[in-house]
């Protein structure tokens, strides 16, 4: 084995707060050769971006290192000065975020942004660089290679984001790159691409890699070795493939076994009553760009219609047109057989009440300058009138439905949440104006298994409860599977297939809908090469 390019050892980093410094992180030891991918799993909270942030010498405000030595080819990464230091950050070290939506500039050209930093680095001059990218976003099989650069970050669906920040990565040709759930918001199929494109880059360009994910199935693709956190400790190490086979600690066994579990729903309930929601011809798009194409449905009270498609389909579009947030061009909304205003500031505040929205990017979603308790509380005095005292009680019993203990969240801050800590104050914030309808993006993309399928039951018990009806965007095919009673296909902005769950998923299933179940990842680690071997990739 060679020498390693990032060697850490015995890394230790802590947190402030209220009540002084507290470590997070204890004692890790890793040694990461080039060309290999090293994969960090752990459910949310267990260290794995603080790890991964730590490699490059960085850390999120409020955390500190406080322990260990951090060596990049030689470099010690915690004394090296300052401007050496920002001069290996994007040049030889890049990092690939969780949410790309809150790390591009919304005033900036994409292509703009993907330059930037080679050009800074005096590496390659301006139409090399703007070359060079349309090549990487072909080589990723984004849309409109030659074009697509020359959007705003609004104007591309959350997986085209991620897909070119992952491009914006490679354009140094750095020597390590930490990967920070890249594919959480991509679909199934254009997974499959960026996956088997990060590979690639990886070997060709040999590259060493830390690939953080809490999709086990995608990093027994991508792994070389795999550390297993809880907790900021190391549970286990070792060889993707003995670690798949024969786990030999308690907390990996049950990650696996999560893994393979699905959250059986509670039968779905009849339809033999009039939709509570039902859409008429929409068509729907920014700009000169049409998006939705004709889009019909009909949603009944207390069932779950789960909407599927490949990235840039229309999903999160769809969403968006139905709270109002984007007006539909042509078609029509009806809410309980009354027409709902397409737009949104037209809509009374009861209209408004009854069809809340928990968002795919909860970086973006939630106030960064307000306390969690605010974030919830919000709602309930928008809506509800509720006075401070009701209110601080009914926010304590949001937060503990969703799993966050109020004693401890209520005074935080977004970002002093890990990424599935706020979106579980999405729903929770969702759930507070008492809606009968919510529409979930892409709401557990951000979250490990272990909290995902707590969420997915907790779902499925307040629509038992409440008899709140869900329309659910997701790529994850499982979820759908699930916690689905209906699907609703997208392609291209128009409906493949929609009806009953088991009649959708049942073979012969539409020729789309089939390349959509063969998408989802195993726990196999051949899976992967065996797609791109039988063509399917």
């Amino acid at each position: 084995m060679s020498e390693p390019l990032l060697k850490i050892t015995g890394l230790r980093i802590e947190a402030g707060g209220a009540d002084g410094w507290s470590e997070i992180v204890h004692g890790i030891d890793l040694n990461l050769q080039r060309g290999r991918i090293l994969g960090l799993v752990g459910e949310s909270g267990a260290g794995k971006s603080t790890i991964g942030l730590a490699a490059m010498g960085y850390t999120r405000d409020g955390c500190r290192i406080s322990g260990g030595e951090i060596l990049f080819d030689g470099i010690d990464l915690r004394q090296v000065p300052e401007a050496q230091h920002r001069e290996l950050l994007g040049a030889r070290i890049a990092y690939v975020a969780q949410s790309a939506a809150a790390s591009f500039n919304p005033a900036h050209r994409l292509i703009d942004q993907h330059c930037e930093t080679a050009l800074e680095h005096g590496l390659v001059h301006r139409e090399q660089a703007r070359r060079d990218a349309v090549e990487l976003y072909r080589k990723i099989a984004l849309p409109e290679p030659e074009s697509i650069g020359e959007r705003y970050p609004h104007q591309v669906s959350g997986g085209q984001l991620q897909r070119i920040m992952t491009a914006m990565a490679m354009s140094c040709r750095p020597d390590l790159i930490i990967f920070d759930e890249p594919t959480t918001a991509l679909d199934v199929t254009t997974q499959i691409d960026v996956l088997l494109t990060i590979r690639e880059l990886v070997r060709e360009f040999q590259v060493a890699a830390i690939y953080i994910s809490h999709d086990l199935a995608v990093v027994a693709q991508m792994a070389d070795e795999v550390m297993v956190l809880k907790d900021g400790h190391l549970v286990e190490r070792g060889d993707k493939r003995r670690l798949i086979a024969e786990p030999q600690a308690d907390y990996t066994r049950s990650l696996w076994a999560v893994r393979n579990l699905a959250c059986e729903a509670s039968p779905p309930v009849a339809v033999d009553q009039q939709p509570l929601l039902e859409l008429r011809g929409i068509r729907a798009g920014y700009g000169n760009k049409q998006v939705l194409d004709d889009v019909s449905l009909k949603v009944f009270p207390g069932r779950t219609l789960a909407i599927v498609g490949e990235s840039g389909s229309g999903k999160s579009t769809l969403g968006r047109c139905i709270t109002g947030a984007l007006p539909s061009r042509e078609g029509s909304i009806l809410f309980q057989g009354k027409p709902l205003a397409a737009h949104y500031a037209r809509r009374s505040r009861d209209e408004l009440r009854s069809i809340q929205m928990i968002y795919q990017m909860a970086d973006t979603a939630l106030n960064p300058r307000q306390r969690i308790g605010d974030i919830v509380g919000r709602p309930l005095q928008f809506y509800g009138g509720l006075d401070a005292a009701r209110r601080e009680e009914r926010t304590r019993e949001l937060l503990a439905a969703v799993g966050l203990e109020p004693g401890r969240f209520m005074a935080r801050r977004p970002g002093e949440l890990s990424g599935g800590q706020k979106q579980r104050v999405g729903i929770a914030r969702a759930l507070a104006a008492d809606p009968a309808v919510i529409v979930c993006d892409e709401i557990t993309s951000a979250l490990d298994q272990l909290v995902a399928e707590g969420i997915l039951r907790l779902i499925d018990d307040l629509k038992q409860r409440l008899g709140i009806t869900y329309l659910f965007i997701t790529h994850d095919l499982s979820v759908v599977k699930s916690i689905a009673d209906d699907v609703l296909v997208l392609k291209a902005g128009k409906v493949v297939d929609f009806g009953d769950k088991q009649r959708v998923f049942t073979p012969p299933c539409d020729s789309y809908v089939t390349r959509l179940l063969e998408s989802m990842p195993q726990m196999d680690p051949d899976w992967l090469d065996g797609l791109a071997q039988r063509g399917v990739a």
